[in-house]
């Protein structure tokens, strides 16, 4: 069943947070392309635009088409670029998926619909419906955590049969599921950041991760040894990064990460309500967390 697309999630991709100026009402495209820089230079193989760690559910249209056409301009060729265009609604999924392709990203991230929770055929006929109609690859995900919807393994290797269908980001930390997508030569990537190594040793070709929005070198390296199947010095890095994996689900994502991006000087903390900034009780343990991270620390002492 392998694609040519199957590559697309394979290695570090980085569910990049969208920074907004200090008032949250509009994105902030100077920190934006800053952070594409930062990430093209530590060794990120592909990011993802306004996703759910991009606070998606308050963008915009005409503010995700920016997000995508800066990220387009300021990386293309050294990254791959995926627009995260997933509704509950399929018509506006499909539009949305369409206007990304439109705009030149590589691929797009599509989430399961979310709140109206629909059976396992409504789910491949969504898919199917996006998949028919886009002009690039779609990549499935499944965050059942976040949406109330659970794609049944069937449904994806099902799915998988698709041409226009790359392949899946799985939040489910469920190894056998990975293992089994990776037999039936589904691409992969895990969307949990704690399991991702071990989603990577059965099968997974690589991550969309939160964490690597402030540690993208570490992350970087981590899946470069993994794709070598060196899992011993793989799980070092891992290791070091534990604590971070912790702090960054303290409250809801991209709250966490935000915070943190903002004291390594990236972006400032302003996020869209319903979020809000970190609750000053976990700053102290925020700051443990920097200070035990070379790569973190480095950059709040730079």
């Amino acid at each position: 069943m392998e694609k040519m697309n199957d590559r697309l999630i394979a290695g570090s991709v980085v569910a990049l947070a969208t920074p907004f100026e200090a008032d949250g009402q509009a994105p902030d495209y100077a920190a934006w392309r800053a952070l594409l820089q930062w990430h093209a230079g530590a060794g990120t193989d592909a990011v993802v635009v306004a996703g759910t760690t991009g606070e998606s559910a308050t963008l915009e249209a005409a503010e995700r088409d920016g997000l995508l056409e800066h990220a387009l301009d300021e990386v293309r060729g050294r990254m791959r670029v995926i627009a995260g265009t997933g509704a509950s609604s399929t018509a506006l999924a499909l539009a949305q998926s369409r206007r990304a392709a439109e705009l030149g990203a590589d691929a797009v991230l599509v989430v399961t619909p979310y709140y109206n929770r629909p059976p396992q055929r409504g789910l491949l006929a969504h898919y199917r419906t996006i998949a028919d109609q886009c002009p690039v690859p779609v990549v499935v995900y499944n965050v059942p955590g976040r949406t109330a919807c659970d794609l049944a393994p069937e449904t994806m290797l099902t799915l998988a049969e698709h041409p226009n269908i790359a392949g899946i980001k799985e939040a489910v930390a469920d190894m056998d599921r990975v293992q089994r997508y990776a037999a039936a030569g589904v691409a992969v990537a895990s969307g949990d950041d704690p399991s991702a190594l071990e989603a990577m040793r059965h099968g997974a070709v690589g991550v969309i991760s939160v964490a690597a929005n402030v540690v993208p070198g570490s992350f970087s390296e981590m899946c470069r040894l993994a794709g070598q199947q060196r899992y011993d010095e793989a799980a070092v890095i891992e290791r070091s990064m534990r604590g971070l994996f912790d702090f960054l689900s303290v409250e809801s994502n991209p709250v966490p990460v935000k915070w943190v991006l903002a004291r390594l000087g990236q972006c400032n903390p302003a996020l869209r309500l319903p979020l809000v900034e970190l609750d000053p009780a976990h700053h102290a343990s925020g700051e443990a967390v920097i200070a035990s991270i070379p790569e973190l620390n480095s950059r709040v002492n730079s």
